[in-house]
């Protein structure tokens, strides 16, 4: 019954051959400049490794062919499957001198059957991708400016490393997915699975075959269902899962089930509940082979009675998605394995991220980033590998690459419950529509009929969104459907655009060239994204709020006091976030959902991730941080009516609280304060006026302005009812930011419990973004604001370089006091 696979993972060679040098194998010289490979890899990876390629000044990689050999001595002699998961992009396979496969898109896998002697070399170049690019199509009815290649619109290839001023040109060449062996037995079980150990058992066959699906029915009980192909005598099979079983059907051509688990756990996203899984077991005759892991949970889009909302329901209950736009794991190497997907993931979750959005301009991840989605509790908004481009859809060679690509993606994922929205591509009508043409000639049938039958025949389950943006009067309002909010950011609307612009659903947002911790002025502009044609870049659009929220000129605090502008630079783009997602998260609001533009940079710099490309969180990712929390408490200026807060309540229990109100004069002394006993009903918001809990009328925000104003800032902080700590702490400057910093004197203590080491601080006066420094250790929390009256404890998670006790420092932006511990 089994079957043995194998990964050709090692022992392969590189060598660079000008385009079109060689025809096959033997034309190679003797004698040819060759070094090591890895599969799966790409060419950059194997230069870089070798010390011939640099990733911050990379080399065009496009104009030459790449040779992958590999001896395949020591293989058994007999019948078997090559199967090659990825090839970027313009491929050729031989089997020694004999052409094996020829590919053209990056985005499909291909299984080769094959007779291996044990003697043979297998070989596969990467022809050069520029002649290819340069090949004229069917004339295309706009020309974005996006991408340095128009001929990306005829090639199924990613658009990383075509975009300048958004990631380095690294372009994408090699067998960036694996390569391997299958050898078949005789009564094979045939289809390839997603990911798992009986992946050999049900891997030789043809694509798509085997069809898994679970989902949560109306009753709240899961329905797993299974199938697959079937290429031999019947067997006594059965399907298992937590402690449930029931017999395959067998039509003769066929296997199927269809199991009903009545008191299954739903899978939820992991700010509702927990993200259970469950594992799927095939029993055949007797032994049991793991099939996959999977989670039950219902699935639906909310559009409102006007059809112009746009809200995610996860078994009933509507989600607030945030989170962020992915890139890339490392864009050099474009690595599938959960290694490398894993640290980037656990930041995106400890963030209280709920949503990662994989955009068209990137590549499909591997089956490994969606179990590790389904296990850490992040939906996953997946843009189909299309953007901005009119696709030369009637071209027919051009829909059989998209129907296999978009059939086996379908098919690898159709387990992972993590998998929540199916998006037709990036910005394909948006970029239309603004260049003036009609809806007719932007709103084409690729996104409209192509890829919705695809993704209705393979994951009915998914709501399918035809582009992003799209659903406006124009594609690019933000007012209806889905949005690429940026009036708060690019386009340098204040704060109150955030509520003004009526978002439905942000699938990116608020972008700006992030400061991480240790940047300095040294790069001038390197690494600061731009859009391609503008006179300006996102180290504008930040100081163009460093100036607003802080009333200060951002070039004279630069050329004067460089390490100041340096300190409010990296406070800046959280402050401006933090205030965006009270706005959309506030009980009311319009929206439901907006997703960060990015999660992680793809190059060294002040990019647009709030994650650099070593994987550090920046000062932004803690501002998203406190941004995201499951249990929240918001202000909310509503001018004459006052300043309401908002509390949520986004976990499955019911939570016993206390909210404090207290409004300070110049930073300490409390002018006016309330506090009320509450109890959050699960998954439940609340609001409430501040001058409910001060019992009489206070100009809390400062609207009426009868005489001169009584305070700078007001502070909410929510706590557990019952063992006091702070769970959401929120912000009010009626005077705004500028006119509340202080000088703070911040006193530090390191407190050791149960092997943590714990800060705890507390202020003379209200200090903002205050900001914690420690060799070798991670704050919980970081740039946060710390106002008097509290003790506030900061968790010091160790790095892999801790040692010792932690020591650091803390400052605050209103002054120069530095507190050492």
């Amino acid at each position: 019954m089994g079957s043995k696979t194998s990964l050709l993972a090692e022992g392969w060679s590189l060598t660079m051959t000008e385009p079109g040098a060689c025809a096959r194998p033997g034309d190679l010289p003797s004698g040819s400049d060759t070094i090591p490979a890895i599969v799966p890899g790409t060419v950059a990876a194997a230069l870089e490794a070798a010390g011939r390629f640099d990733r911050d000044n990379p080399e065009p990689l496009i104009d030459r062919d790449a040779w992958y050999r590999r001896p395949l001595a020591g293989e058994t002699p007999g019948p078997a499957v090559l199967r090659f998961a990825g090839l970027a992009t313009v491929a050729e396979a031989f089997l020694d001198e004999t052409l094996i496969l020829s590919s053209a898109s990056m985005f499909e896998s291909h299984d080769v059957p094959v007779e291996l002697s044990g003697t043979q070399t297998l070989s596969i170049c990467f022809r050069a991708l520029k002649p290819h690019l340069e090949k004229t199509g069917p004339r295309a009815r706009w020309r974005p400016r996006l991408m340095t290649s128009q001929g990306l619109r005829l090639i199924r290839t990613t658009a990383l490393g075509f975009m300048p001023g958004w990631s380095p040109q690294v372009h994408a060449v090699g067998p960036w997915r694996p390569v391997s062996v299958i050898r078949a037995a005789d009564n094979r079980l045939a289809s390839p699975l997603p990911s798992g150990p009986a992946a050999d058992l049900l891997s030789v066959g043809e694509k798509g075959k085997l069809a898994i699906s679970a989902e949560l029915d109306e009753s709240g009980a899961g329905i797993l269902k299974v199938s697959f192909a079937f290429d031999g005598p019947h067997r006594d099979l059965r399907l298992l899962c937590n402690g449930t079983e029931t017999h395959f059907a067998n039509d003769g051509e066929r296997y199927s089930a269809v199991l009903r688990l009545p008191d299954i756990k739903p899978w939820w996203p992991h700010t509702h509940g927990e993200p259970a899984l469950y594992d799927v077991v095939l029993e055949a005759d007797g032994e049991e082979f793991p099939l996959v892991r999977t989670g039950f949970r219902s699935l639906s889009v909310e559009r409102g009675p006007h059809g112009n909302d746009f809200a995610v329901i996860v078994n009933g209950e509507k989600i607030f998605c945030r989170g962020a736009v992915w890139t890339s794991a490392d864009i050099v190497k474009l690595p599938g394995d959960r290694a490398s997907y894993e640290p980037w993931l656990r930041l995106a979750r400890d963030a209280g991220m709920n949503m990662i959005r994989i955009p068209g301009i990137a590549t499909y991840e591997s089956p490994q980033f969606f179990a590790l989605c389904d296990e850490l509790g992040l939906l996953v908004w997946q843009d189909l590998m299309f953007a901005n481009f009119d696709y030369p859809v009637a071209d027919p060679d051009f829909l059989i690459h998209v129907k296999s690509e978009v059939e086996q993606f379908l098919a690898a994922t159709g387990a992972s419950p993590s998998l929540a929205v199916l998006c037709g591509g990036s910005e394909i009508y948006q970029q239309g529509a603004m260049l003036g043409m009609p809806e007719r000639i932007w709103k084409g049938p690729l996104c409209e009929d192509v890829l919705p039958a695809l993704a209705a025949g393979y994951r009915p389950d998914l709501p399918y969104v035809a582009n992003s943006p799209c659903g406006g009067a124009q594609p690019f309002y933000p007012n209806a459907g889905v949005a690429h909010y940026y009036g708060v950011g690019a386009y340098k609307q204040p704060l109150e655009d955030a509520r003004r612009a009526d978002v439905r659903f942000a699938a990116e947002c608020l972008a700006f060239s992030n400061l991480s911790d240790a940047e300095t002025l040294a790069g001038g502009k390197a690494g600061i994204p731009r859009d391609v044609g503008a006179d300006w870049d996102f180290e504008d659009v930040r100081d163009h709020y460093l100036g607003r929220l802080y009333d200060l000129d951002p070039q004279t605090l630069r050329a004067e006091q460089p390490e100041r502008y340096l300190d409010f630079s990296r406070a800046v783009t959280g402050e401006v976030m933090e205030a965006a997602f009270a706005e959309w998260r506030r009980p009311g609001s319009t929206c439901n959902g907006a997703l960060a533009f990015t999660f992680q940079d793809v190059m060294p710099g002040p990019g647009w991730g709030v994650v650099d490309v070593g994987g550090t969180p920046k000062p932004a990712w803690f501002a998203l941080k406190r941004a995201f929390r499951p249990v929240q408490a918001v202000f909310a200026d509503e001018g004459t009516n006052g300043l309401d807060v908002h509390l949520v309540n986004e976990t499955p229990a019911d939570l016993p609280v206390v909210l404090e109100v207290t409004c300070l004069r110049e930073g300490r002394m409390s002018v006016v304060s309330g506090r009320r006993d509450l109890t959050l009903a699960a998954r439940s918001s609340r609001s409430l006026a501040a001058t409910d809990l001060f019992g009489a009328f206070f100009d809390t925000n400062y609207a009426y302005r009868f005489g001169p104003p009584s305070h700078d800032v007001t502070v909410a902080r929510l706590r557990d009812a019952q063992t006091g700590e702070i769970l959401a702490q929120a912000h009010h400057f009626p005077l705004g930011r500028a006119q509340a910093l202080h000088d703070a004197e911040i006193t530090v203590s390191v407190a050791e419990d149960g092997g943590e080491f714990w800060l705890e601080l507390s202020s003379d006066v209200f200090a903002q973004s205050v900001r914690i420094e420690c060799a070798g250790y991670r704050a919980c929390d970081n740039g946060f604001h710390l106002a008097p009256g509290a003790i506030r404890r900061i968790r010091l998670d160790p790095l892999p370089d801790a040692a010792g006790r932690p020591a650091g420092t803390i400052r605050s932006l209103g002054g120069g006091r530095i507190a050492r511990f």
